[in-house]
């Protein structure tokens, strides 16, 4: 597996990583509105800035519940917080959202392994399409997917070696390391995650997860 020092360093660059493009946002435009320029400039970086710390914001929120403390509680999560947490996280990436929630059990350990979910189906459409989530209960306990269509999706070799309990043929990486702590996760919940591809489409189930919330 991999040491408990590395797997902290690793997550820890994994969330700085997934900050820099949004804080960089946030830092041009600071920079920006110190220049001497027209009204339009002006107006252009204020909207730069905004958009910036939107967007570093709602993937702090985001990361916070998939990899913090603020998922670890097996009470019952706000479904409208979750929801409200992860449509801030899509809106700075390409694809669109879909939700059917069908269970009476929801606790925040399952929201945090929904947004583990959610972030590796968003990294297997990066040039957009649709993220559908799905919640519901079935005979081997609580099922959470997330299946993600559009054009050129694909399941990323080291995701679905790591997701089989094999080890990334490139390393352990801040790169390669989300998939093995979405496994984790789910492990904690006496769940397992698996991964399908098809043509355009790329399936992320977690099954067996306990009734919880």
């Amino acid at each position: 597996m991999i040491e408990p020092s590395r797997l902290a360093a690793f997550i820890a660059s994994r969330i700085c990583h997934d900050l820099i493009s949004p804080v960089a946002s946030v830092n041009s435009a600071l920079e920006l509105l110190e220049e001497p320029g027209d009204a339009d400039m002006k107006a252009q970086a204020e909207q730069l800035l905004h958009n910036g710390a939107e967007s570093a914001g709602a993937r702090i929120q985001l990361l916070r519940y998939a990899f913090g403390s603020a998922g670890l509680s097996n009470t019952a999560a706000d479904r409208h917080d979750v929801r409200r947490i992860v449509e801030g996280f899509m809106k700075s990436h390409k694809p669109s959202i879909e939700w059917n929630i069908e269970t009476e059990h929801f606790s925040c350990g399952h929201a945090r392994v929904l947004m583990n979910l959610v972030i590796m189906a968003t990294s297997s459409i990066p040039r957009g399409g649709v993220v559908t989530l799905t919640v519901a209960n079935d005979e081997h306990g609580l099922r959470v997917a997330a299946d993600a269509k559009g054009p050129k999706a694909r399941l990323s070799g080291f995701t679905e070696t790591i997701l089989a309990g094999g080890t990334p043929e490139e390393g352990w990486s801040a790169h390669t390391i989300q998939p093995l702590f979405a496994k984790m996760v789910a492990s904690d919940l006496g769940g397992e995650i698996t991964a399908t591809a098809a043509e355009e489409h790329v399936s992320f189930v977690a099954h067996g997860l306990r009734a919880e919330g």
